[in-house]
């Protein structure tokens, strides 16, 4: 099983609450990407909450759009609030989350 995001919510210090297809949630930093291409214009706040999923990634007004899963080195390796963590056999913090053996 490989991770799906069904659902994104900004927050006020460029970070994004991600919600998975397993109900897991985790916190993204689009702090490193602000400074770089299209995504420089998300630097504008409304621009930024314009965020949405569209088929599994992050897209945004200006069309900007991210695999979050491909940047996992910014999702942040801990669950929010208080719901236990899922064991859904992808390991977040190695650098290809799909790499042989980290898919369920």
């Amino acid at each position: 099983m490989c991770l799906t995001v069904k659902n994104v919510q900004p927050l006020s210090n460029y970070y994004l609450i991600l919600t998975f297809a397993n109900g897991e949630k985790r916190e993204f930093d689009m702090n490193p990407y602000l400074e770089t291409g299209i995504f420089k214009e998300l630097q504008d706040v409304s621009l930024f909450n314009s965020v949405r999923v569209s088929f599994d990634t992050l897209e945004w007004d200006n069309e900007a759009d991210m695999d979050p899963l491909y940047k996992e080195s910014n999702v942040i390796d801990s669950q929010i609030a208080s719901e236990p963590m899922t064991d859904n056999g992808i390991n977040m913090t190695s650098p290809n989350p799909y790499k042989e053996g980290n898919y369920g």
